[in-house]
């Protein structure tokens, strides 16, 4: 069951690149759970596998310390939809369902700065531990969903 859990219903063991599998897959469930039952429902389920994978990931993780295997994508899926709750809650605010391009500007960023690691991402990846498995990708989430924010204001301001 753990690993069914970290690898998010076996999509971390889909190669090339897993945490690109698992984002997206999380880009997708985490957009049709917005646009058909709504923001509150992607609101908890971010917080509902924040803290699943903190568990599953800690579980898995104990007796391997340093250990980040590639299949664990979990962290990915809590990341992704962590990036997605900005560009959702303005949307949100609107009485609106999230629009393109905004999932896929998120998805993107994600993508960016959970490979490239800046600043804080790459301080929390490197702990070595498993809470640094998780905070990596969920500071990810907040650069890229921050960063969508930045971006939709500066297209607003420029096209609109």
């Amino acid at each position: 069951m753990i690993r069914f859990i970290n690898t998010f219903g076996f999509v971390g063991l889909m190669r090339p690149a897993p945490g690109t599998w698992g984002s997206l897959a999380a880009l997708l469930i985490g957009w049709g759970l917005e646009r058909y039952v709504g923001f509150p429902a992607l609101l908890i389920a971010t917080l509902a596998v924040t803290a699943l994978g903190f568990w599953s990931i800690n579980v898995a993780l104990k007796d391997r310390p340093g250990e980040d295997p590639s299949e664990i994508v979990i962290d990915e899926v809590a990341g992704q939809w962590l990036a997605m709750l900005f560009p959702a809650v303005a949307f949100f605010s609107k009485d609106l369902a999230m629009a393109w391009p905004a999932p896929i500007t998120a998805f993107v960023l994600f993508r960016l700065f959970d490979i490239t690691k800046p600043w804080l991402v790459g301080r929390a990846d490197a702990r070595h531990d498993p809470a640094g498995v998780m905070l990596d990708d969920l500071w990810a989430g907040v650069f890229a969903g921050v960063s969508t924010l930045v971006l939709g204001i500066i297209y607003h301001i420029i096209f609109l």
